[in-house]
C-alpha cells in the first residue's frame, strides 16, 4: 500500500544503532556521467556477528554507483529506522490496548562504498551501466518510493513450498526495494549482465488469511475485547527478554500458539488478519530473482 505522506515517528520508537548515520542527499549528476552500477549483499548485521547469519542465507541488500566524470562512489539501501526486531513485533505499552508498532523503513544514501563489508562475505559486482541522466530519474523515483512506501513488513505469507503456490503478502524490506530499483533503471532504458542475483525470503505458510480489521474496530471503544485479548496474547512472548529462561519459557508458548495450534496474527498495511498456520509453518529461502529487463514503454529511452 502506498501512503499520501510519512508521518513523524513517535519518540518512543527507539534505535539501539542510529538509522543511516552518515546519509546525505543525492546528488545531481551530469547528464553526459558515465555511472557503475554495482549489486552489494552481505549477511544482516555482519558488523555485529561476522559472517554467522550468512551461513542461514539471512542477507542484507544494497545498490551502489560509481561516478566516471568524479570518481566518487555511493551506496544507497534500505532498511529499518528502529531495527528489525521493531518492525516484526510489537511493543505492548502499560495503558495502551492495541500494541504500539515502531515499523517503519526508509531509504538511506552516503558516499563510499565500504568494499570490506560487501566482498570480505557477500558480494560486490558490476550489474549495469547508466548515464547521469538516467541517475537524476531514478533519484526523482527513489524520493517517491520513499515518501509513499513507509512501513517495513518482515514477512512473506504463501499458501505452500510450491513456487507456483498463491502469495497472500508480500515482504516489503530491503532486497524489494533493490528490486524496484533495479526494475526502474530497467524501465529508464538499462541494460543488465548476465549475473545470478538471489535474495532472502522469510516465508510463512498459511491457509487463506481471515481479515479481522484495523486498530480502531478491533481496540477501539466499540472494538471486540476478546479479539483484542487474543491478539496482546499472541504478542506477548515476541517481547524482548532479560533472561535465558525467559526466553525459553516464551519460545514453548510460541511453539505451541504457531506449530500446534496453528495460529498467527498479522499486522500489514496498518491492518490485522488472522493466518491458519500451516506445515511448514516458517522457512527462510535464498532463491534467485533474475535482473530485470525494461518495460516496452522503455524501448528507445
Amino acid at each position: 500500500r502506498r501512503f499520501d505522506y510519512r508521518p513523524k515517528t513517535d519518540p518512543y520508537c527507539q534505535a539501539r544503532y542510529t538509522f543511516c548515520p552518515t546519509g546525505s542527499a543525492v546528488p545531481v549528476m551530469k547528464e553526459e556521467d558515465v555511472i557503475e552500477v554495482y549489486r552489494l549483499q552481505a549477511p544482516v548485521w555482519e558488523f555485529k556477528y561476522g559472517d554467522l547469519l550468512g551461513h542461514l542465507k539471512i542477507m542484507h541488500d544494497a545498490v551502489g554507483f560509481k561516478s566516471a566524470l568524479t570518481g566518487k562512489n555511493y551506496t544507497m539501501e534500505w532498511y529499518e529506522l528502529f531495527q528489525l526486531g521493531n518492525c516484526t513485533f510489537p511493543h505492548l505499552r502499560p495503558g495502551m490496548d492495541a500494541p504500539f508498532w515502531c515499523n517503519q523503513g526508509a531509504a538511506c544514501f552516503y558516499e563510499g562504498i565500504d568494499d570490506a563489508h560487501w566482498k570480505e562475505n557477500g558480494t560486490l559486482v558490476l550489474v549495469t551501466t547508466i548515464s547521469g541522466a538516467m541517475f537524476n530519474e531514478m533519484a526523482k523515483w527513489v524520493k517517491y518510493d520513499n515518501e509513499t512506501g513507509i512501513y517495513y513488513e518482515t514477512w512473506t505469507v504463501q499458501a505452500s513450498p510450491d513456487k507456483k503456490s498463491t502469495v497472500w503478502f508480500d515482504s516489503y524490506e530491503c532486497s524489494k526495494f533493490i528490486l524496484r530499483t533495479y526494475q526502474k533503471l530497467a524501465d529508464l532504458g538499462a541494460v543488465f549482465n548476465k549475473v545470478q542475483t538471489n535474495y532472502t525470503s522469510i516465508i510463512l505458510f498459511s491457509g487463506e488469511p481471515i481479515y479481522l480489521g484495523n486498530e480502531t474496530s478491533i481496540f477501539g471503544p466499540q472494538g471486540n475485547k476478546t479479539l483484542a485479548a487474543a491478539i496482546r496474547d499472541f504478542y506477548y512472548p515476541f517481547k524482548p527478554h532479560k533472561t535465558v529462561r525467559e526466553f525459553f519459557v516464551d519460545l514453548l508458548k510460541i511453539i505451541d500458539r504457531v506449530i500446534l495450534n496453528h495460529e498467527f496474527y498479522l499486522f500489514y498495511n496498518l491492518e490485522y488478519w488472522f493466518l491458519p498456520m500451516k506445515f511448514p509453518y516458517l522457512k527462510i529461502i535464498y532463491e534467485e530473482v533474475p535482473l530485470p529487463v525494461g518495460s516496452k514503454a522503455s524501448v528507445g529511452v
